[in-house]
């Protein structure tokens, strides 16, 4: 076990990489896809159950630990690893992004966000060193800069104005951060869509020095073919030796392509939330439980998943679950997907070892191509 984070690239076919991170709380096998604890929890899942996926970190979200219960309370219950019961490494974002989007007011300025709770109106203020006081408090293993984030499209000199203000709060960040011991600063990439604006923001951010490097306002409004062109052009000016993480992507189809495009780490709510209103995520796709087609399948969703729960449960049981909203369909269907999203990293990581990646997401594709089996007769 290291006292230090570190990232080692292993192998590389085309631009998608295979790597590890190292952190004093375990290894992180990249491509990673970290499930999404916003507020402590991922939801519907007891900690043992996201790691029986095959998930080796996941995410913590600032903005709503700050509101509650409280960064200063979850330091003094030991930190958000012993709040949670789990010991693995936690990444914490900066919380810039829900206070862009779930704030009822706030004001920005050069100094910071003021803004108020989405939870009960009180008023708060989110600077960048407050962020990073906040996500040293919590325990979080990989912090995140406060940034600001501006959702696509959006007018020119909008973006540029958001860019420059995220690398002076990125200075500040680092000199919070200070060198914390076994923990790892990430800077934010922002620009929009704009592609001198990122290679501005990039090489800012390399010069000011960071651990890793994430690629932040993307997935929020363009189409996806604008977020592949932005990640193909970016990830060549960050640096090879510090791992790559893509914010809140994505689909399935998302994370093959930016895999081979160059990114290393994944955080999304999609597969939970799916699971929560009824979609299955196999093989063979997305499986909507919802549908009548199901209430009388008695197969499983998928007989030859790794994952005994998708070979347990019948699909007449599930669908009747769903409609019902009774909690254990989100239970299981979070899980199912959960356990998928960790089976398509492990596949892209194998592929990349035996140079056959690009036959790797082709298949994956065929089999969702070709989509779910026909109901029984």
């Amino acid at each position: 076990m290291t006292e230090r984070f570190q990232f080692t690239l292993a192998t590389t076919d085309g631009m998608a990489r295979r790597g590890q991170i190292d952190t004093p709380r375990g290894e992180i096998r990249t491509p990673a896809f970290m499930p999404v604890g916003t507020a402590g929890t991922v939801k519907a899942l007891y900690p043992e159950q996201v790691r029986e996926t095959g998930a080796d970190i996941l995410l913590g979200n600032t903005y709503h630990l700050m509101l509650r219960p409280g960064a200063e309370r979850v330091a003094r219950l030991g930190g958000l690893h012993e709040f949670m019961d789990w010991q693995r490494p936690i990444l914490t974002d900066s919380g810039g992004f829900q206070v862009m989007s779930l704030a009822k007011l706030r004001k920005l300025d050069e100094n910071g966000v003021t803004f108020k709770s989405h939870i009960d109106g009180s008023s708060h203020s989110l600077t960048p060193e407050r962020s990073i006081e906040i996500q040293k408090l919590l325990d979080s293993d990989v912090i995140m800069q406060l940034d600001e984030c501006v959702a696509l499209p959006a007018e020119r000199d909008e973006l540029e104005r958001a860019m420059e203000l995220s690398i002076r709060w990125a200075e500040r960040s680092k000199r919070a951060f200070d060198d914390a011991k076994g923990r790892a600063l990430f800077g934010i990439v922002q620009g929009g869509d704009d592609p001198k604006l990122r290679s501005r923001s990039a090489a800012g951010l390399v010069d000011i020095g960071f651990h890793g490097y994430a690629v932040g306002g993307l997935a929020v409004g363009e189409p996806q073919q604008v977020m592949f062109k932005v990640i193909e052009e970016i990830t060549p000016e960050l640096p090879s030796d510090r791992p790559r993480y893509l914010m809140g992507v994505g689909k399935p189809d998302d994370l093959l392509g930016a895999v081979g495009r160059g990114i290393d780490m994944f955080d999304c709510v999609h597969p939970t939330r799916a699971g929560r209103h009824g979609h299955a995520y196999t093989r063979f796709g997305v499986i909507n439980l919802k549908n009548a087609r199901h209430k009388d399948d008695n197969r499983p969703l998928d007989e030859l998943s790794s994952n005994p729960t998708a070979r347990r449960f019948s699909r007449a049981y599930l669908h009747h679950l769903v409609r019902s909203e009774e909690i254990l369909g989100a239970m299981i269907l979070s899980q199912i997907n959960l356990s998928y999203y960790q089976e398509l990293m492990a596949g892209m990581r194998n592929a990349i070892e035996s140079s056959a990646f690009d036959q790797y997401c082709a298949s994956v594709r065929e089999g969702w191509a070709k989509g779910d089996l026909p109901a029984l007769e």
